[in-house]
């Protein structure tokens, strides 16, 4: 199953993230194919990703068979306030410089010629945007002009934020990536605006933002009621209400459980308690 942006382009409805993986992240990105995954997403930021061991990952995976082609990519660039000293960029160079630097640095460590979806990884400031944020769009939107990426989109955006870009952008985002809070409506006030603007919402932290779910009697009783795990029930909703998922597990079995909670359809009346479940 695929989602498909404003500008066209399609993207697989379930996403396996890599942060925190470290030694790991190889391996792992290997299960998660292996698994049936087809989307992955990382950052060039050495802080929580290793970008270059998913592009080793994905090179066997060539050399195994699955091509670039049947994969879709995603990266970020994180700004300077989001790196360590380990900066995949000249960080006294103008923040056009930067993204471009990052984006050619991200292109060598995945071994492929584009990217599928190219991210800003969070604003410069909590509130508004600054000329560093409308700097760094300027230069993702003539990277996604001259098509070496196929997309363009925004992480841990406020709605405030994201209605300032979608207003004067040439381009606005063609995807959003939260983290996903029950106690906020799982980011409502962002769904809401990704909704109306066409935008493709992809909700992280899913599970480990709301461990307190977990608790409450009516989502245990639904896992029972369909025959399915509580990350399915959670999983399924959010595909349900219009999200795109990311899962970062690292158990085998986990990924395809995951993957098959494609499988159920959740109630309007179960899908509505769990809008509100943990509010």
């Amino acid at each position: 199953m695929t989602l498909t942006a404003y500008n066209g382009v399609s993207i697989p409805s379930f996403m396996y993230g890599t942060a925190w993986k470290k030694e790991a992240t190889t391996g792992l990105v290997l299960q998660a194919v292996q698994a049936g995954f087809t989307a992955i997403d990382t950052a060039n930021q050495l802080i929580h990703y290793d970008e270059a061991r998913v592009g080793e990952a994905l090179r066997r995976l060539a050399e195994e068979g699955v091509p670039r082609d049947r994969l879709f990519l995603q990266t970020k660039f994180t700004p300077v306030n989001g790196q360590d000293h380990r900066l995949p960029y000249d960080g006294t160079a103008p923040v056009g410089t930067q993204v471009r630097q990052s984006f050619e640095s991200s292109l060598a460590h995945l071994h492929t010629e584009y990217l599928d979806s190219y991210v800003l990884h969070g604003p410069y400031y909590r509130r508004g945007l600054g000329p560093e944020d409308w700097d760094v769009w300027a230069a993702m939107e003539q990277l996604y002009e001259s098509k070496r990426t196929r997309m363009i989109g925004v992480s841990n955006v406020s709605a405030e934020q994201l209605a300032l870009l979608c207003e004067r952008a040439t381009h606005k985002p063609m995807v959003v990536q939260n983290r996903c809070y029950a106690a906020f409506g799982w980011d409502r006030a962002v769904r809401d605006l990704c909704r109306a603007h066409h935008i493709l919402y992809q909700g992280f932290s899913l599970l480990t933002a709301n461990r307190d779910v977990f608790t409450e009697p009516d989502v245990r009783a639904m896992a029972a009621k369909y025959g399915a795990t509580l990350a399915q029930i959670v999983f399924r909703f959010a595909m349900q209400v219009g999200m795109l998922p990311l899962t970062g597990t690292t158990d085998p079995q986990h990924m395809k459980e995951d993957l098959e909670c494609g499988r159920l359809t959740l109630t309007p009346e179960d899908v509505q308690r769990l809008e509100t479940i943990g509010m």
